[in-house]
């Protein structure tokens, strides 16, 4: 009886796993944190700041941010309101799948809020165009390449680059951000 309680307990554990909507992919012995919600890869955080910045300098480095990181997307900008304290925009940018020169331009909403005391960033609705020979170039949802990687069926044998270059530019925004914010 103990043991079959055991059994239950361990099983009630994982079945809390299931719940998640953030996926940890182990292909080649490297796990890929994306996180996803609602079925799509949504990276978000809030930030919390000094109650001594207010909204309006808070926007205003995060625009700067935006179109400093961003060259050339200013005209992608969908959302500038000061006043509400957003900034919603779509971004591009480039990982490098080989050292034959492959790569991929991605491309994600990227959502800051500005609040009193703090923001938060999200970034979702990622976009792929392969930029290699015999691929097509047009933009397609991540998530079809994403949920085929998941299961072990690859679309090509860099999709592991990809999805870690996702990941790591990804981060690697959201510390540019919070370094510029802090500032």
């Amino acid at each position: 009886m103990k043991n079959w309680s055991l059994i239950f307990f361990i099983l009630l554990s994982y079945a809390g796993l299931a719940q998640t909507d953030s996926v940890i992919v182990q292909n080649d012995s490297v796990a890929i944190p994306i996180p996803m919600k609602n079925g799509i890869v949504f990276y978000e955080k809030s930030y919390t700041l000094p109650p001594h910045l207010n909204k309006e300098e808070l926007y205003n480095k995060a625009y700067e941010w935006y179109t400093r990181t961003f060259r050339h997307t200013e005209e992608n900008i969908q959302v500038a309101d000061k006043k509400a304290g957003k900034l919603v925009g779509t971004a591009t940018f480039k990982v490098i799948t080989s050292q034959a020169g492959n790569y991929y331009w991605l491309r994600p909403v990227i959502a800051i809020t500005i609040e009193d005391g703090g923001y938060s960033f999200q970034a979702y609705n990622y976009y792929e165009k392969p930029v290699e020979k015999g691929i097509t170039n047009d933009y397609s949802k991540i998530e079809y390449r994403w949920w085929d990687y998941r299961q072990g069926k690859p679309w090509s044998k860099e999709d592991k680059r990809l999805f870690e270059g996702l990941n790591r530019t990804t981060l690697h925004l959201m510390a540019a951000l919070e370094n510029e914010m802090n500032k």
